[in-house]
């Protein structure tokens, strides 16, 4: 996953996420201006130049201003981003601790521009030495640099070369411990930058380590739930699930299970394919274990509306998963068809209170009737 290029940190009191913001807010930065009209091909040559000389300089007030012009000029074009390739590593050096502490900001900055929809310069901003100052903004005091380092991991992420190497590097634990204490768009890029990062096996095992669940519920359930995070959230969990020990701490957190019974019926159709994907997985390895946590949440009507308005995959876990929710695992006879209708009844006469029941009743007759005109509509297609 990557993102627009130019990084602006929103406001900290923000106490939700809203749809947009759940993307890392590398766009909605306000560039420097360019009153001389760089932007054009020759001037943003002549302007390229002038910056791969000034940031080559021993000045540091030169490097500083060739860092905020390699910025600027690499904020939307991609050619500005080939041409200054020959800038990171200088920009990687001003990253130093013995580097003055206002070149951090700017460096770093610049390469998160030259990074974004770039992948030869994700990579060499990598080979250049970046992650080890870059981690270390993550432990810093000042909000600003541990913002701007969780955005540069996450577009570095995206580059499956630099997964491994960040894996090993030590910034996954500082990427959870920012999910859970970070600020609210370093949260956000932190669960993402994970997700990218959890898509290499090695990976997947150095987050489980780290024990992530608690913080990663904690997150979803403040989160709107039709988010990316909302979803890279959800993405992180079904792989979590996975183990044994992802398991015991989704159903250990309060509240847990019913968040992600929460995305699952009211997510974004990715999300809801997430969720209802952990709730199988989980299902799966030990039916008897976590049926009853599950259905314990309300989960029947969601999955419901799943098997006829989900995406594909989400239709057939959703079934899947209700056949597991019913009472006996076993087959019916053929006095009693395996239909989801007599799935569906089968679990709700098990459900405790009234209203969970008569919800999921009214459920599965709007279920029904849906899948009437759908099959309606079919049949209208093929006389046509």
């Amino acid at each position: 996953m990557d993102f627009a290029a130019d990084y602006h940190a929103p406001s900290s009191s923000s106490s939700s996420f809203s749809s947009s913001s759940s993307f890392s807010s590398l766009s909605s930065w306000s560039a420097d201006t360019n009153p001389d009209g760089t932007d054009t091909p020759r001037g943003a040559t002549s302007a390229v130049h002038r910056a791969l000389q000034l940031i080559q300089s021993d000045d540091p007030d030169s490097k500083l201003q060739a860092a905020k012009d390699i910025r600027r000029l690499t904020k939307t074009s991609q050619r500005c981003r080939r041409m200054l390739a020959d800038a990171i590593k200088p920009l990687v050096s001003m990253l130093q601790p013995d580097s003055p502490g206002s070149h951090h900001e700017s460096a770093l900055l610049a390469l998160l521009n030259l990074a974004v929809k770039d992948e030869k310069n994700k990579i060499s901003i990598v080979e250049a030495g970046a992650l080890e100052p870059v981690i270390s903004f993550l432990q810093m005091e000042s909000l600003n640099l541990q913002e701007y380092a969780t955005a540069s991991l996450l577009t570095l992420s995206a580059s499956a070369s630099n997964k491994p190497i960040i894996g090993t590097s030590g910034a996954i634990p500082l990427l959870v411990d920012v999910v859970s204490c970070g600020s609210t768009q370093a949260k956000a890029d932190a669960i993402l930058a994970l997700s990218n990062l959890s898509t290499h096996p090695n990976n997947l095992n150095i987050i489980l380590e780290t024990n992530p669940i608690p913080s990663i519920i904690d997150l979803l359930k403040t989160c709107k739930k039709s988010s990316k995070t909302a979803e890279k959230c959800c993405s992180l969990i079904e792989s979590l699930v996975g183990f044994d020990e992802g398991r015991i701490a989704l159903t250990s957190e309060e509240g847990g299970v019913l968040a992600v019974v929460e995305v699952l019926e009211n997510g974004s159709l990715q999300s809801r394919e997430h969720a209802v994907g952990a709730l199988l997985t989980m299902c799966q390895s030990d039916r008897c274990k976590y049926r009853e946590p599950i259905l314990r949440e309300g989960v029947i009507p969601g999955l419901l509306e799943l098997t006829v308005q989900g995406t594909s995959k989400s239709q057939s876990k959703a079934q899947t998963l209700l056949r597991l929710l019913r009472e006996t695992p076993y087959p019916r006879s053929e006095l009693q068809p395996d239909t989801l209708e007599n799935i569906v009844c089968n679990i709700i006469s098990q459900i405790d209170g009234d209203d969970q029941s008569n919800k999921a009743k009214k459920m599965l007759a709007e279920m029904v009737q849906v899948s009437m005109e759908q099959s309606l509509r079919h049949l209208q297609q093929r006389a046509l």
